[in-house]
């Protein structure tokens, strides 16, 4: 798993900050579990939390963009594409990464990315964050939302 190596955040001063989790409704069990690990961590860290969640990955950009430019200090996308037989998954895939990636540079604010690209379900199982799971990507995309937003303030 990726996980290997992930730098240890410091969260202290993120209370204040605004957060928008912006998350996929597809495939329920691990979306909801991808809301759980970023709510975790950001309840921690004591900020203002709004959760959207919007029909699939497609549309995490716009909403994304909307919640940033509406105030939020950061969003945290969340989303699970899995591939099938058809080259869908490599457009939605591809869609949804470069524009939240244009989000977070046309908007100048983070965008914690946690859109798992996955083979099959228990990729996105294994990394959930769900009891048994190697990895928490909800938690890791909240985390580096807030410790993006905390080096731009400090800029």
């Amino acid at each position: 798993m990726s996980g290997h190596g992930a730098p240890r955040i410091d969260l202290a001063n993120a209370q204040g900050l605004s957060v928008t989790i912006v998350a996929g409704m597809w495939h329920e069990e691990i979306s909801e579990a991808l809301i759980a690990g970023a709510l975790r961590v950001l309840e921690r860290a004591g900020v203002k939390i709004q959760v959207i969640q919007v029909p699939g990955s497609f549309e995490l950009p716009v909403v994304t963009q909307a919640a940033l430019r509406s105030g939020a200090d950061a969003a945290v996308a969340l989303g699970v594409i899995i591939r099938g037989g058809t080259p869908h998954f490599d457009y939605v895939s591809s869609a949804a990464t470069q524009g939240l990636t244009d989000v977070a540079l046309s908007t100048g604010k983070p965008v914690g990315f946690g859109l798992l690209t996955l083979d099959d379900e228990a990729q996105g199982i294994a990394r959930a964050g769900l009891p048994g799971s190697e990895e928490d990507k909800g938690a890791e995309a909240a985390e580096a939302a807030l410790h993006t937003a905390l080096l731009l303030r400090a800029l």
